[in-house]
């Protein structure tokens, strides 16, 4: 069978519980899963470390990266720039690692044409309700803050469809294993095995010469 690693882009609602979901997928199973780390030229936050939260470059660097095609995907967002380097994500792939980028609508579609083979998953709560009451919960943000993520959801939500599932977040632990099942079933597919069909079929025909 195909050793290679599956690139798989996670995006969802603010609120929908995307980062609580990758961390306990990761921390559930280590050895299967990398999450790809982001370059960008913005500052390190206090606790930020390079090459964990972010790979932080200069403006120079990132624009040297985009004219050489070091990068799947990038956006720029006040001022800075954003992007998942090639490299790594390749690296991980070839030890046989399932990549996951956390990225919105746009740069999952980007990611999606650049390597068709993309398994693109969307994480929502149950309900639109719940998606409120989540973010009110968090206690963090203004209610102006607020009334724009649900705008941006509404938005977004335009873009589902786009997606290959939909991954509901109402039970966390369900939810975690439901995101397990269905990445490993894809390394199943027919068209992930093309290679080792031919393999069998070659062995049967040689096998059946033998009788």
């Amino acid at each position: 069978m195909d050793n290679r690693g599956i690139l798989i882009v996670v995006s969802g609602f603010s609120g929908a519980g995307k980062g609580t979901l990758m961390k306990e997928l990761l921390r559930r199973h280590p050895d299967t899963y990398a999450l790809s780390i982001s370059a960008t030229t913005r500052s390190p936050r206090e606790g930020e470390v390079d090459g964990r939260e972010y790979f932080f470059i200069s403006t120079e660097e990132f624009e040297k990266m985009i004219a050489k095609d070091g990068l799947i995907e990038y956006a720029r967002y006040v001022e800075n720039y954003y992007g998942t380097p090639r490299g790594y994500v390749e690296e991980k792939l070839g030890q046989g690692k399932d990549v996951i980028l956390e990225i919105e609508i746009q740069g999952a579609l980007k990611v999606k044409k650049a390597f068709p083979d993309t398994l693109l998953l969307f994480v929502t709560p149950p309900s639109a309700s719940e998606l409120k009451s989540r973010l009110v919960g968090r206690g963090t943000e203004t209610m102006d803050v607020i009334r724009s993520r649900m705008d941006r959801a509404c938005e977004e939500a335009q873009g589902m469809e786009n997606y290959d599932y939909l991954i509901v977040n109402d039970d966390l632990d369900t939810c975690v294993e439901e995101m397990h099942s269905i990445i490993r079933a894809e390394h199943r597919k027919i068209s992930r095995n093309a290679e080792f069909m031919e393999k069998i079929k070659e062995d049967l025909i040689s096998l059946k010469g033998e009788d």
